[in-house]
């Protein structure tokens, strides 16, 4: 609608600054949407690198523009939208956007209306807002405007001398008609009267006309052409060395991690995560399943400084081709996984067997959330869970870190989630399952501790605001400490949402239960009150749980009856089995807490177990220890298949825990589903 272009080259005058970018003309954009002349103008136009359109909630029309711009290599601005409607038919008219209505198609709309201006229809649009939902702003196609005068107009504006009335359909609910211009002139401006709305805006006319240019890491490269995969792999020794891991749960969503093991730095972070994903590739294919399949993927790396790397190597597996139901959402940390064996990749993927997911990725800038141009997803939602991309504080218009530190970067990446929550109707502070936060390296304990304090109001403010939630609720928290995070981000936070059919929240968080008389005990570990107090666990009863175990060193001590343990000389051997039952009590804890809340192993999911750095050892020395813990388990008269042990994934880093201290050696994470049952 003319009235939106014009309105939308206004706000991307005044935020162009910010974004360096080199702007297209508003015109153009009719020539993209309509799916012509796109060639023609990038040849006539080449310093053109983004298109602006104003869709506020029709994902019809970004992903038609978006389309364009990922085929010419181009970015896509659209800062209108998400926003509310009625605020932004509010801004408009106050801004001074004089636009006459030229065609309605809508219930409460008429031929009277025809050729008056919005600002004398605001009242009415807003009414027949509340009484038949009209968009109105028109972006359902219920009116379309003609703009006669506008900030933009810098010396003349537009007079309608006549004009007729044509009705096309007589309907007597919702007729359509149209106005023919017959005669019009243009009315010098003297005094440049339209400027006075944007006086405070900083809309000077020394910034009308400027050129800016994209910056580089905004472009939409991922479509650029690659080096064949067959090449890189040529080149590469390890792929069939890769190790790999499958989860027990089968029946219809399950999660495949893969390594290389004793990879060294200097073998490169390119060989192996292509060593990785290839191999993940063709699991995939044994299983009849393809890349179209995966709903989520862990990437963790050992150089951050390689981001560039690792992104280009990706790329070349997972592109929207290959992804035709959507690209799955990703989360991508660096994590000292070189250190201790694991190579210089690691990949995690969360695959279903089904293609059910619903796919939200917005690759236009805005001032909604963060954009991600490039493959890889907002948020993946699959069986009333939905999985979020991992958020920065990055500012959504500018798509630069909030500065400021840690605790505004931790508010904006809140706001980031709770945008992508709101895209589904739903909220962090109702919904959320469980939230990972990963934290820099470079932050310091108090700063840690105040993110924690950020989001814990955050989330009661979101919950207090909520007319429909009652009562009190917190997602469970994993507070991680790793090297660095992309963009040299201080804080990256990671949720899991619970998206009920009917729309009410169905989370609980639950308790250990006290065991009865004819409770088993299993590996020697009974009920203890304490055990209450390293648990997080929250259930969608019947369909999910999710669970946080913390071992923290006092938790070690009281698991070895020890007052204090000598964990560093864990190497040598003569504390093995120290270790061994300090993962025969996670073990148990994992099987209580799954069975009172009438899950099985089978339902797992992802298993995961973080380590701290301080345990000073290696991969080769854990994945023995943890899977003959799991077997002795098994042995041991409890429900688990010895034949069929759990897949479990060993992430070392810098610390972890379920608060902001992250004093833990050891924290497991757990998510079971019955949904597939």
């Amino acid at each position: 609608m003319i009235l939106l272009m014009n309105w939308i080259a206004t706000c991307i005058k005044l935020l162009a600054t910010k974004l360096s970018l080199t702007m297209l003309n508003v015109w153009v954009y009719h020539c993209f949407v309509e799916g012509y002349m796109d060639q023609q103008v990038k040849q006539q136009i080449p310093s053109v690198t983004a298109v602006s359109s104003g869709a506020i909630a029709s994902d019809y029309q970004r992903l038609r523009v978006e389309s364009v711009c990922t085929r010419l290599g181009l970015v896509s601005l659209a800062y209108l939208w998400k926003e509310d409607q009625v605020l932004l038919l509010e801004e408009m008219i106050r801004r001074g956007i004089v636009a006459v209505i030229i065609k309605v198609a809508a219930m409460g709309l008429n031929q009277k209306h025809l050729g008056r201006e919005l600002v004398d229809l605001q009242s009415h649009l807003l009414q027949m807002n509340e009484l038949y939902g009209i968009n109105v702003c028109g972006e359902g196609g219920e009116y379309e405007t003609l703009t006669l005068d506008c900030p933009l107009f810098n010396n003349a504006r537009i007079v309608l001398d006549k004009f007729q009335v044509v009705l096309h359909s007589p309907d007597s609910i919702a007729p359509v008609g149209i106005v023919h211009p017959l005669a019009f002139h243009l009315e010098h401006k003297i005094d440049y009267p339209s400027y006075r709305y944007m006086e405070n805006n900083d809309f000077t006319s020394e910034k009308r006309g400027c050129v800016f240019h994209v910056k580089e890491d905004l472009s939409p490269n991922y479509l650029k052409k690659c080096n064949s995969k067959d090449v890189i792999f040529d080149k590469f020794d390890t792929i069939d060395s890769a190790k790999m891991s499958i989860s027990t749960c089968k029946r219809g969503t399950f999660s495949i991690g893969c390594w290389v093991p004793n990879s060294t730095p200097c073998e490169g972070l390119q060989k192996d995560l292509a060593a990785v994903l290839h191999s993940i590739e063709l699991q995939l294919r044994k299983d009849k399943l393809n890349w179209s399949h995966v709903l989520y993927i862990h990437l963790y790396i050992s150089d951050m400084k390689q981001f560039g790397v690792a992104n280009d190597v990706y790329m070349s597996f997972i592109t929207e081709t290959n992804c035709y139901f959507g690209v799955p959402s990703r989360s991508t940390i660096e994590i000292p996984i070189a250190e201790i064996g694991l190579g210089n990749a690691y990949v995690e993927v969360l695959v279903s067997t089904d293609r059910c997911k619903r796919v939200l990725h917005v690759q236009s800038i805005s001032c909604w959330a963060p954009s991600c141009i490039g493959p890889y997803s907002q948020a993946t939602l699959h069986k009333e869970v939905l999985y979020m991309a991992g958020q920065l504080g990055l500012d959504p218009p500018t798509m630069l870190l909030h500065p400021g530190g840690p605790a505004l970067e931790m508010d904006q990446a809140l706001l980031n989630c709770e945008a992508v929550a709101n895209y589904f109707k739903s909220s962090l502070a109702t919904s959320a399952i469980g939230i990972t936060v990963y934290c820099s390296a470079s932050l310091s304990s108090s700063e840690a501790v105040e993110l924690q304090n950020r989001m814990h109001h955050f989330l009661k403010y979101r919950t207090s605001h909520n007319e429909g939630f009652l009562g009190e609720y917190n997602p469970i928290s994993l507070y991680v400490l790793v090297p660095n995070l992309p963009k040299g981000a201080l804080v990256e936070v990671k949720p899991v949402l619970h998206l009920a059919e009917n729309g009410k929240s169905e989370v609980q968080s639950v308790m250990l239960k006290e065991p009865g008389p004819t409770t088993p005990i299993y590996s020697g570990f009974s009920y203890s009150d304490w055990h209450n107090r390293c648990c997080q666990v929250n259930v969608v009863p019947g369909k999910i749980c999710m669970a946080l175990i913390s071992g923290t060193k006092d938790h070690v001590g009281s698991i070895l009856s020890e007052v204090d343990v000598d964990l560093v000389s864990i190497r040598s051997g003569s504390l093995q089995k120290h270790l061994k039952a300090i993962v025969l009590f996670f073990i148990s804890l994992i099987d209580k807490i799954i069975s009172e809340n009438g899950f099985s192993w089978q339902d797992l999911q992802s298993l995961r177990f973080y380590f701290s750095t301080d345990l000073a050892t290696t991969a080769d020395f854990l994945f023995p220890i943890f899977s003959e813990a799991f077997i002795d388990f098994a042995e041991s008269g409890s429900n688990m298949d010895a034949t069929n042990v759990p897949h479990f994934n060993l992430l070392p880093v810098l610390a972890s825990g379920i608060s902001a201290a992250m004093n833990d050696l050891i924290t497991c994470e757990l998510f079971a589903s019955k949904l597939e049952s």
